[in-house]
């Protein structure tokens, strides 16, 4: 059994990075004019997110609201604790400057999801209404805030509109 969910982890992993990999492919494909095919992509990418849903399923790995914040808290954690800076310092030695620059925006990213996250576990576990606000998200850097988006990203520098709204 040990050996199946390890299988399941790394199975959930490439599903997850092709799904990625895909839509990216697809927006590559509609700038150049290429709209068949990046439908093909992301008919593909809708496949493999299937497939990664499968396998999360299947590791249990789905539970209840706020188990899964639990568990998200846990991985941004981890993510801008031990990851992201091993990663950089790594990236500084073999001098990849935009490979530091990528780990470094993700990495102050990372800190901000995991006080929202633990706003909104915090809230739940309070018996407190988790409020009905748009999310916006940084297209340059990732940064993600609740309600509006800033005139500048306090990460990056981008301007308000290059945040997207999510609903």
């Amino acid at each position: 059994m040990a050996k199946t969910n390890e299988n399941l982890e790394h199975a959930f992993a490439g599903e997850s990075q092709a799904n990625r990999k895909y839509l990216f492919f697809a927006e590559k494909a509609e700038e150049e004019g290429q709209r068949q095919i990046a439908r093909l992509f992301r008919a593909a990418a809708e496949a493999e997110t299937v497939h990664a849903r499968n396998h999360l399923r299947a590791l249990q790995g789905i539970k209840a609201t706020r188990e899964n914040l639990a568990a998200a808290i846990g991985g941004e954690h981890h993510e801008f604790t031990q990851m992201y800076p091993g990663f950089i310092k790594e990236a500084e030695s073999e001098k990849q400057a935009g490979a530091r620059r990528s780990f470094d925006l993700a990495n102050q990213v990372e800190q901000t999801h995991h006080v929202l996250f633990q706003a909104a576990l915090d809230r739940l576990n309070q018996g407190q209404a988790v409020g009905e606000q748009p999310f916006f998200v940084c297209q340059v850097c990732g940064h993600t805030v609740e309600g509006a988006a800033p005139d500048r990203c306090p990460v990056c520098g981008a301007a308000a509109k290059m945040f997207k709204k999510v609903d």
